[in-house]
């Protein structure tokens, strides 16, 4: 069985969901992200997987095992995009489970536990502003009315989203598994940064997750003619808008060496024309590290920035955080069985933490977590060169597979 060319058609038959010339678009809770995971379902039971949708959009495919009454031992990721994104981030850790439930088959290997496969929605923040839902949702971490009326950038709400997918917006308490737990949960992703790259290693043994804080502002200045209205008169709600953004890397760069970062994504400038002063203008901020004290700085640092515009520049500010998490250490002892595997294997690797938000920090809730990553050619990620040498997914399926493989069976 060439293994390595039945994984190519099978990411590839997931890549072909496409809405955009450029990259990947793919994006959660739309037309194209619904038929590619209504055509992974159809594949999921051509393995004799049994499966189910549950309320929040997530899949969940199991296969039983020997012994009645186990937790499961389960792999997951997302099959969602941002806008122009890759074919790497997320498919991977789908598909990988996929492959892995596959060899399984072909090798008539049936384990002790079950074994599940998540494909967990909305797991990008680029439509609403919010990430990881699915796996929240499945966490019992969901704050259902702080998402209800969250709006993507055509004006459409998460909960007009979910009807359009015939999904209940009021039913997403009922994803909730928090008084289940998992025997294990496995994630393989691309790094989506240039650490394995740049240290000539093939695997990425995660031992933690960075926590984001996001937040929307929106700065309230005063529409005026560009050519009447004198310098020292105006409203300027976009030079607001920049001096927020160079303060805020400013505030991280003074903390680079707790890794956090800072990062102003998106930028609208409302009724926009060359010869009007802008009036308004919303800024989206996402502010990550794995330190809470040195996150904490810079949010300190952010208030304090705007305290001093609304003074030196007469504008007004709303401003709304939409999520704020923690910093999530993974299981040392499922790090040291990756570890063990990959020593067996003889593939090179490295610890590292993640400062990308995952699926898996999520699962810490329903029990242990392992997280792979694979290399990320030039660190490339949410781009549409971003690319992983097919025989570094390969090697990070075999550290799959049998990490699952030791986690489903019982030694004595």
């Amino acid at each position: 069985m060439d293994y390595k060319e039945r994984y190519k058609t099978l990411l590839d038959k997931m890549n072909q969901y496409n809405s955009g010339e450029i990259g990947i678009t793919r994006v959660a809770y739309t037309n194209l992200e619904q038929s590619c995971t209504h055509a992974f379902m159809r594949l999921c039971k051509a393995e004799g997987l049994d499966i189910r949708l549950d309320p929040c959009g997530n899949v969940i495919a199991r296969r039983e095992g020997r012994m009645k009454g186990l937790p499961p031992v389960v792999m997951g990721s997302h099959l969602d995009t941002v806008y122009q994104g890759g074919k790497y981030d997320g498919v991977v850790g789908v598909t990988a489970a996929l492959e892995v439930i596959k060899r399984l088959n072909d090798k008539e290997i049936i384990t002790d536990h079950p074994i599940e496969i998540i494909s967990f929605a909305c797991e990008e923040s680029s439509r609403f502003g919010v990430s990881t839902v699915g796996s929240k949702a499945m966490a019992g971490l969901i704050d259902k009315e702080k998402y209800r009326d969250l709006e993507d950038r055509d004006g459409i709400t998460m909960e007009k989203a979910f009807s359009l997918c015939a999904l209940d917006f009021n039913s997403i308490d009922q994803a909730s598994r928090a008084d289940e737990v998992f025997h294990s949960f496995f994630e393989l992703h691309i790094e989506q940064g240039p650490v394995l790259i740049n240290n000539d290693k093939k695997i990425g043994i995660v031992t933690g997750v960075a926590a984001p804080a996001r937040f929307i502002i929106k700065v309230i200045g005063k529409p005026s003619h560009s050519g009447t209205t004198p310098m020292d008169m105006r409203k300027d709600a976009l030079l607001g808008a920049a001096e927020i953004a160079l303060e805020l890397e400013k505030a991280a760069k003074d903390e680079r060496e707790h890794g956090t970062v800072a990062t102003v994504g998106v930028l609208d400038v409302f009724s926009g024309a060359m010869n009007v002063v802008p009036g308004e203008v919303e800024l989206k901020v996402d502010i990550r590290s794995s330190s809470l004290e040195s996150r904490q700085r810079v949010l300190d640092r952010l208030h304090n920035i705007i305290e001093a515009i609304k003074e030196n520049r007469k504008l007004d500010f709303d401003c709304k955080q939409i999520s704020a998490e923690e910093p999530v250490l993974l299981c040392e002892e499922l790090m040291e069985l990756l570890k063990d595997i990959c020593e067996q294997k003889e593939f090179s690797y490295q610890f590292m933490q993640s400062g990308a938000g995952h699926d898996a920090m999520n699962m810490t809730r329903l029990g242990p977590v392992g997280l792979i990553f694979v290399p990320s050619v030039d660190g490339l990620s949410h781009h549409p060169n971003e690319f992983t040498e097919l025989d570094d997914i390969m090697m990070g399926i075999d550290v799959l597979e049998e990490a699952v493989i030791r986690a489903a069976t019982i030694t004595e």
